[in-house]
């Protein structure tokens, strides 16, 4: 029987194992191959550079899994492994995404629409895709319910903590086999997975082509709510008749038009939070408050939580600016400045300032003007 040199490679959680050279009869080394590195050989015995050389193309061609990204803001993805070759897309922190290949301390990755190489000390490698749910996955719950009841316990009798409207989406931070965990402005409380749709959400890369479009988006959506904030004014100025309107001044660094958001809305502090409501007097619930105190700015949004997610165009929170919307998972709120918000908080407490902002955890913060 033939006998032949191999190198014995393992890949374990993104790491790499060399046993050193040895020899084997073909059956063993058949074996070997089939736990995930395949190649092939004559029956005669390969030389030693032979097997590195089979050994680095297997490297090549076969080190994939999934990986997260590690840095600061963003990595550039290159159309090759050199740091001169073309930007095709941006990884960002906590971006997930697929190794296809390794070359030169280089990932051929693809996340999103995105496929290009990447630094590899950019990014770590996952030994599978429970390991990145838990490192950077978001359990999200959808409310398919007209009113989502969230309660104090897991059970169906237990007492109500809060209401949450259909279409809602709340950041799950604990499941059981009938029941999940959820995030809302009364505390974290349970609801039955019979009245929502779960899904684990993911960063994935931005292809220059995708920043493009998002970036005109953004534009687009802060003319228009300047339009929309300046025919309001001009508005109002021709039907004072000439009458002293009241000074709104707002709170901290930022434009003048969200200074005078954040000024506007923090005169109905004491007013009533009503569930559904829209009123700034008679109670708003904290969607509604955002939408009417924005409706009054000539600004039309959506009377959702979730959706204003999306509305106008995200900023970080390090730079949050009196008049943001501040969103939470089932909330939201308006930026004062001084590490505080307005917002219409619970039945309970009505509308308030809280600080700090980051009294529950930030999903997103969005800046109409």
């Amino acid at each position: 029987m033939a006998f032949r040199k191999v190198l014995f490679l393992c890949l374990t959680a993104g790491a790499l194992v060399l046993v050193r050279p040895m020899t084997a009869d073909a059956a063993q080394i058949d074996l070997a191959l089939a736990g995930g590195i395949s190649s092939s050989f004559d029956e005669a015995a390969a030389s030693d550079s032979e097997m590195a050389s089979a050994l680095d193309e297997a490297v090549k061609n076969n080190y994939t899994g999934m990986c997260i990204a590690q840095v600061s803001d963003y990595v550039n993805i290159r159309s090759e492994a050199t740091e001169e070759s073309e930007v095709v897309g941006k990884l960002y922190d906590k971006s997930v995404g697929t190794v296809e290949a390794e070359e030169n301390g280089w990932y051929r990755i693809t996340s999103g629409n995105v496929t290009g190489y990447v630094k590899s000390e950019y990014v770590i490698i996952a030994s599978d895709a429970a390991s990145v749910a838990e490192q950077v996955g978001t359990r999200v719950a959808t409310v398919t319910t007209e009113t989502l009841r969230v309660r104090q316990d897991a059970t169906t009798d237990s007492p109500i903590l809060g209401l949450i409207p259909m279409g809602e989406e709340l950041t799950v931070t604990d499941e059981t086999d009938g029941f999940v965990k959820v995030s809302i402005e009364e505390g974290d409380g349970w609801v039955s997975k019979d009245f929502v749709e779960l899904r684990t959400d993911y960063v994935y890369a931005e292809s220059k082509e995708e920043e493009e479009a998002r970036l005109a988006k953004e534009q687009a959506a802060k003319e228009a709510a300047h339009a929309a904030a300046a025919a309001k004014a001009k508005s109002s100025q021709n039907s004072s008749s000439g009458s002293e309107s009241s000074s709104v001044v707002g709170n901290g660094a930022g434009s003048a038009s969200g200074n005078s958001v954040a000024g506007f809305a923090s005169q109905f502090v004491g007013n009533p939070y009503v569930y559904g409501g829209t009123s700034l007097t008679n109670g708003a619930d904290c969607s509604g408050f955002v939408m009417s105190v924005y409706a009054n700015f000539g600004v039309s949004l959506p009377h959702s939580s979730s959706a204003l997610r999306s509305a106008g165009y995200g900023v970080s929170l390090a730079e949050a600016q009196p008049g943001d919307i501040i969103c939470y998972s089932g909330h939201v709120g308006i930026y004062v400045g001084n590490n505080t918000i307005v917002h219409a908080s619970t039945a309970a407490t009505g509308i308030k300032f809280t600080s700090p902002v980051t009294y529950k955890n930030v999903l997103a913060v969005r800046r109409i003007f």
